[in-house]
């Protein structure tokens, strides 16, 4: 028999081919294969061996065939890094299903007639369905509802409308679901995290990129929930929709109140510029946000900011397409549940898992397997449930 090539031969057990048709002819027709030549062959041998097409690129598992449906993602700051995860989100849970890479657009600072503009021109290619953030309460209202009414499912990701100062949701809009954080509860467990790290009541900075928006200012108002009544003073410093200007902002506060007692934000870039920031001015007091940037990251691992709070922004584009492809797959009646994408602290002692170059932190484009690191799952006691 000729010389084959081990990956060939390793898969061709994993795919569990007996000595059929397919495999005699995919052996002997082998020689020694190049990675690339190998994969070729493999996935000719399989077609020839289930009978399916190459062409069939819309069947996907045990699925039915479908339409190609194009879906949409409306975006307020599209080229945040951020969002790098959520598109290659949304990319795979697309190619897993067999569907074209949804289409990406909207703003890239925050200015919600961009996105409503973007918003419209999916319902006028007749979208297949429509994720979009919700910033406010108010712009989004006729747009979504024009979307639905036109029959075609909207999902609102990472911002949903706004929230109170009391945690009272404004969603303003008729879409399906929400898949994002809790972005109040989110900010009152940054005020308790503050008063651990501060347990004497004193002047504390919360920065926030765009005061206002429903994706980060329920955070801030969460988190001021908890420690204005017990006594700090918290300023609210804004640093910009652009993370270009970010750092400056910053600087330029901390440099005029070094008798602050803690810095912190509650978007990613404004998070990631805190160490920085802070040794520029001298001080060295607590620090930290949101997000998993790698700026982020390496200052925690460093000791310089001492915690940041995740919210997954992978599943934030990987389960809004694969909700909007079952919702349009079961004729509408497996409608997509509110998602909470999580609220998990990362310190020094958990970050090491989150540095590992990955699609799902958007450090690397490549696809990857990341193998769970060995031990026990360590996770507290369930709190909540619904």
């Amino acid at each position: 028999m000729k010389e084959i090539d081990p990956k060939v031969d390793e898969a061709i057990e994993t795919l569990n081919m007996k000595d059929g048709p397919s495999r005699r002819k995919l052996l002997a027709g082998t020689g020694l294969f190049s990675a690339s030549a190998a994969a070729a062959a493999l996935l000719s041998a399989c077609s020839s061996s289930s009978g399916t097409s190459s062409s069939s690129a819309s069947v996907a598992g045990n699925f039915p065939k479908t339409p190609a449906w194009q879906f949409w993602f409306v975006n307020h700051v599209t080229t945040n890094t951020f969002f790098t995860p959520t598109q290659y989100g949304l990319a795979d849970a697309a190619a897993l299903v067999g569907l074209p890479t949804p289409k990406w657009g909207g703003s890239t600072t925050s200015v919600a007639s961009q996105m409503v503009s973007y918003l419209d021109s999916a319902i006028a290619a007749k979208a297949a369905g429509i994720a979009t953030t919700v910033i406010n309460s108010t712009a989004f209202t006729a747009p979504v509802a024009n979307a639905m009414n036109a029959g075609i499912p909207v999902i609102s990701y990472n911002a949903d409308g706004t929230v109170n100062s009391k945690g009272v949701p404004d969603i303003g809009t008729n879409r399906l679901c929400y898949v994002g954080q809790a972005l109040y509860l989110s900010g009152q467990q940054l005020g308790q995290r503050i008063k651990s790290l501060i347990p004497t009541p004193g002047d504390v900075v919360i920065f926030i990129a765009t005061p206002g928006t429903g994706n980060i200012q329920p955070r801030f108002d969460g988190a001021a929930s908890i420690l204005t009544p017990a006594g700090y003073t918290v300023a609210e410093v804004a640093t910009g929709a652009a993370t270009s200007g970010e750092l400056a902002a910053e600087q330029s506060y901390l440099l005029g109140h070094k008798s602050v007692k803690g810095a912190f934000a509650v978007d990613a870039g404004s998070t990631e510029f805190l160490g920085q920031a802070l040794t520029a001015a001298g001080l060295k007091i607590p620090n930290g946000g949101f997000d998993t940037t790698p700026t982020t990251l390496s200052n925690i691992q460093k000791g310089i900011t001492d915690f940041t709070i995740y919210q997954d922004p992978y599943l934030q584009g990987f389960l809004p397409t694969l909700y909007l492809y079952l919702f349009n797959l079961s004729g509408g009646t497996l409608s997509p549940p509110d998602t909470d994408t999580g609220l998990t602290f990362i310190t020094s002692s958990n970050a090491a898992p989150f540095t590992v170059s990955s699609r799902y932190q958007g450090s690397t484009s490549a696809q990857k397997y990341v193998p769970r690191p060995s031990g026990a799952i360590k996770n507290p006691v369930a709190t909540t449930s619904t």
